[in-house]
């Protein structure tokens, strides 16, 4: 059964690749693309995201929304994507425009729209709160929103503490997890170790697969790959928002457990921290300790986890899918 999905991305280069998979896959049905300040500009991210749509040869509407933070001052991450964010390709400017509504009213009219449908959320969670606080009753008809984003009692990857998209919007990322979504955090660490495109693998998919979308994943992440190794040390590409929509495809691809999950928007080491009770599953956890009771209170009173967090990913079942959807 063909399932409906909306989609939020600061498209660049990982961002991209995700879009493929969901595009080409035959059971995903891209209903739209809502575009966010992040990687990029708000600008250069729907322009990455159409260009992906006409490369992939669809004709799915691409809205525009945030420019910037809810509260803070904007980032970008050229220094990781390109100056383009698709690895300094500067490939065509795509044939469509984007669709004249705000990303914000096309995510509430198109959840409204479609009860069940999957949300998968790319960048900063900007729109996302928006959306939520305009009309918070829309949290009930996601069946799943899968973040690619946090860093779950691990290492950071803009700060030690804490990964890029959520740094970048805390109090919006707060706001989601406070909403009643059905949250599933794809953390970045969830991308990296086996789960890293090698050498030998990246020459492989060329050498098996060899098509143009093949083509098109190795050359838009040169610049990442290029960083990937040099900067972060990791052992070839890692690619976090593809590996967040391949848990979005296949929920059981991963690893995971319902913990109470918040964001630290006020420290000034933490701030953007994916702060997880990950004891919650023994006993009651340390959240629900009478300490900590104040600062928990508004999760811990729902009487439930607030997200599903992804722990590990089965690096042999997501290249597979990877795989089937650059073919």
């Amino acid at each position: 059964m063909t399932r409906n999905m909306l989609i939020d991305t600061d498209t660049a280069s990982d961002d991209a690749v995700a879009l493929l998979m969901a595009l080409e896959h035959p059971d995903i049905e891209v209903l739209a693309i809502t575009t966010v300040a992040g990687n990029v500009s708000l600008a250069q991210a729907s322009i990455n995201a159409r260009y992906t749509v006409e490369f992939c040869g669809h004709d799915t509407p691409v809205y525009e929304g945030a420019e910037r933070p809810l509260l803070r001052a904007p980032h970008r991450a050229e220094f990781f994507h390109g100056s383009d964010g698709m690895g300094d390709m500067h490939y065509p400017a795509p044939r469509r425009a984007p669709q004249p509504q705000h990303a914000v009213a096309a995510i509430i009219d198109t959840v409204r729209a479609n009860p069940g449908i999957i949300l998968v959320t790319l960048g900063p969670l900007t729109n996302i709160a928006l959306a939520l606080q305009q009309a918070p009753d829309i949290a009930g008809n996601v069946s799943r929103c899968v973040v690619m984003g946090g860093a779950a009692c691990c290492i950071g990857n803009i700060t030690p503490a804490a990964e890029f998209n959520i740094w970048c919007d805390p109090e919006a990322a707060r706001i989601c997890l406070h909403a009643g979504l059905p949250i599933e955090l794809v953390g970045w660490e969830n991308c990296r170790g086996a789960a890293a495109l090698t050498p030998a693998e990246l020459q492989q998919l060329t050498a098996e697969i060899g098509t143009a979308k093949t083509q098109f994943l190795i050359d838009c992440n040169r610049v990442a790959t290029k960083v990937n190794c040099e900067w972060l040390g990791e052992p070839g590409l890692t690619l976090p928002d593809p590996v967040a929509m391949a848990v979005a495809i296949e929920p059981d691809i991963c690893r995971a457990s319902q913990h109470y999950v918040d964001i630290e928007c006020q420290g000034e080491l933490t701030r953007g921290m994916t702060v997880v009770d990950q004891l919650n599953t023994v006993a009651h956890g340390v959240a629900q300790n009478q300490a900590n009771v104040a600062a928990w209170q508004a999760l811990v009173q729902r009487g439930q986890a607030n997200a599903r967090v992804c722990w590990e990913i089965d690096a042999k079942r997501w290249k597979a899918l990877l795989q089937q959807c650059l073919r």
